[in-house]
């Protein structure tokens, strides 16, 4: 699947930019001075380096400071549930879609994806190189007893891992199983160390692969890898009826700018050793207004 197929499969789009914070240019000075944005983000975004870029541009930019907490998906949502940060980015559709209907979280957008993938030793002992089923894979890792390592922090990541353990129909188990509770990159060297499996962010991979002896078994769609391994970004404002302790406005400025054709450049020209980690998916002609709301949402009728 061609990169821009993808982008498609995955309902790209949104609008160009959120109330008044739209595109920007590096023509004008620093519009917000001595204040300071909480934002929450994951363990792939942090550890990459790419949260550095867009928080750095989007300072430059705005003349705001940017406190960043890093930390899984699931925690970091918690984190905005106790009105601890003002903006969340995080990659788990399913725990964003219940953070937003609780109330906690508004003015949602689709930021940027790229995929997961299946990373193990060169020996391969449970013989999944190069398979295009991943529920598969699983089944031949759990049926040979080879180690897998799992994040087991409530992470995006780790959310996915077990929606895969699901759709292949297996509880895991045993002693080959091990629950990390780690972010990415201590789950990627623990995986090594063990010549084990593991699931993966690919941006978290690449960005390690030269300290890693491990390579990538199974692929995602974006080398036309299985589709149910895509792994989506969004970036939510905390809510600020609920925590009126929040920076509401400078979360719509950060969210406006990371969101606009300035803050997708940097995500698009980001790159690690001459690989681009995550790839935009903000801006579309055909906007899909879905990313606002939870996905099964459907307006009544009448």
């Amino acid at each position: 699947m061609h990169r821009r197929e993808f982008v498609a499969t995955l309902g790209v789009g949104g609008a160009v930019a959120i109330a008044g914070c739209g595109d920007t240019d590096d023509s004008g000075d620093a519009e917000i001075t001595d204040e300071t944005l909480t934002l929450t983000t994951t363990t792939s975004t942090y550890d990459t380096g790419l949260v550095d870029e867009l928080t750095l541009a989007f300072e430059e930019r705005f003349g705001a400071e940017v406190a960043v907490v890093n930390e899984g998906t699931g925690a970091a949502l918690d984190t905005g549930r106790r009105g601890d940060a003002d903006v969340v980015m995080v990659h788990a559709r399913s725990l964003e879609d219940e953070f937003i209907r609780e109330g906690y979280g508004v003015n949602r957008r689709d930021l940027m994806f790229n995929d997961f993938v299946v990373v193990g030793p060169d020996d391969d002992p449970a013989g999944i190189d190069g398979t295009s089923d991943v529920t598969e894979a699983f089944r031949s890792i759990a049926d040979f007893e080879s180690v897998f390592v799992s994040r087991g922090d409530s992470s995006g990541t780790h959310a996915k891992e077990r929606e895969l353990w699901e759709v292949a129909g297996l509880e895991p188990g045993g002693e080959w199983y091990r629950e990390a509770g780690s972010g990415m990159g201590q789950v990627l060297v623990q995986t090594d160390q063990s010549d084990g499996y593991t699931l993966a962010d690919r941006g978290s991979f690449l960005s390690m692969r030269s300290q890693l002896s491990i390579g990538i078994r199974v692929e995602g769609p974006i080398q036309d890898g299985p589709e149910l391994l895509a792994n989506p970004y969004g970036i939510v404002a905390v809510n600020p009826a609920v925590h009126d302790n929040v920076a509401y406005d400078l979360a719509l400025a950060y969210i406006g700018f990371l969101t606009s054709q300035a803050g997708q450049d940097v995500i698009e020209s980001y790159t690690v050793d001459g690989e681009q980690l995550f790839f935009p998916r903000a801006l579309s002609a055909e906007p899909n207004f879905e990313q606002y709301v939870p996905e099964d949402w459907m307006r009544e009728e009448g």
